[in-house]
């Protein structure tokens, strides 16, 4: 039986060009389900970055903007997304502390410093029943996000963290890996 070297990184994910921290798989799937993604909706990401995120909610959103200030972030984010053909993706450069230029958003997702601060403009860019969800490293980011959440009146407020284990599979036993990423961050969600 052949062990798994890298199996964090799905084969999609391991042709895209990585430069800041990305948002792995793991927390991209609960985004997307506890959101309730689809072919209708509209996004915003803030905090490109590498912009798998952005990619991956391109692959199934039917319109994606992903903002980011940073000049090098947003150039691998659009090697990223010329790679995995996201026609649906604009990636501009810009900050959501200031402004969310998009309105009727079903979704906003927030990876980077200070999200807190984007809450009242991630607020007046959705609609009724949308999503804003935190990508956050810290519990202390979380404490202070969720406590912007509320006084904004957002509803439906739930912090989670996934922790995946790869399970080693050999002839002489099966047992979880001792390699791996546990913490990467909270993901904070709430509803407009």
């Amino acid at each position: 039986m052949k062990e798994s070297n890298d199996v964090l990184v799905p084969p999609p994910y391991k042709r895209l060009k990585r430069g800041p921290q990305v948002i792995l798989p793991k927390d991209i799937g609960l985004i997307i389900s506890y959101t309730g993604v689809n072919k209708n909706s509209v996004c915003v990401d803030a905090g490109t970055g590498s912009g798998w995120l952005a990619v991956s909610l391109a692959k199934i959103a039917k319109e994606v903007t992903s903002y980011d200030n940073r000049e090098e972030f947003i150039k691998i984010a659009e090697r990223n997304k010329e790679m995995e053909g996201c026609s649906n993706l604009i990636i501009k450069h810009g900050d959501v502390i200031k402004k969310i230029d998009e309105r009727d958003l079903d979704l906003v997702t927030l990876d980077m410093p200070d999200s807190d601060k984007v809450l009242k403009n991630a607020y007046k860019a959705l609609r009724e029943g949308g999503y804003v969800v935190g990508y956050l490293p810290h519990v202390e980011q979380v404490k202070k996000f969720v406590g912007t959440l509320n006084k904004l009146k957002f509803r439906n407020v739930i912090t989670l963290e996934s922790i995946v284990r790869d399970i080693l599979v050999r002839e002489q036993g099966v047992r979880p890996s001792t390699k791996g990423v546990w913490h990467t961050g909270y993901l904070v969600f709430a509803q407009k």
